[in-house]
């Protein structure tokens, strides 16, 4: 997107942000917005907006890290700004899948390949991804490698894991969308 703010992109007329953001709030009771550019744009959605812990961009375990600080609950659920296909089952099936398995971290899977933004985490990692983090390490896979990890089939809903990174993403998905 040549820098820009994927959330920010529109679809269909819509920020992707906006798709996301419909498709959690029946799913979840607080949803927390992890910016670190476009803060009072992204505040308009009336949800707290919350800056990386560690400055400059440093991945998105410092995303996770940083919602840990604000979630009150056992859990958070991530999902990158940009999955304007989320499916209205997506909390429930990986708590459910998470939980059952007793697992420390959920993770979404393809049915190709797991897809690491698309988590369920125990904010009891805290600790371990503090750790990690201040060690200079960055790497999502080696982290999750960790922890008990369950792998949630979404092999069904392959689309919303759509990769959009071009404009030609965004008109490809948007013609779909229109149809």
């Amino acid at each position: 997107m040549g820098g820009g703010d994927k959330g920010l992109v529109q679809l269909a007329g819509r920020p992707m942000i906006e798709y996301v953001i419909d498709a959690l709030k029946s799913q979840v009771d607080l949803i927390l917005i992890n910016a670190n550019r476009n803060k009072e744009i992204y505040e308009n959605y009336s949800f707290p907006v919350i800056a990386d812990l560690h400055e400059g961009y440093k991945g998105p375990l410092v995303g996770m890290i940083t919602a840990m600080t604000r979630a009150n609950t056992d859990y958070i659920i991530t999902v990158p700004c940009d999955a304007p296909l989320l499916p209205a089952d997506y909390v429930e099936r990986m708590i459910k899948q998470t939980v059952s398995n007793k697992g420390d971290i959920g993770v979404a899977d393809s049915g190709e390949r797991i897809q690491p933004v698309f988590s369920l985490l125990k904010c009891s990692l805290f600790e371990s991804l503090n750790h990690y983090l201040e060690s200079g390490e960055r790497k999502i896979d080696i982290w999750f490698k960790q922890h008990k990890l369950v792998k949630v089939d979404f092999s069904d809903k392959p689309d919303i894991f759509e990769n959009i990174n071009t404009m030609e993403d965004v008109n490809n998905l948007e013609s779909r969308l229109i149809q």
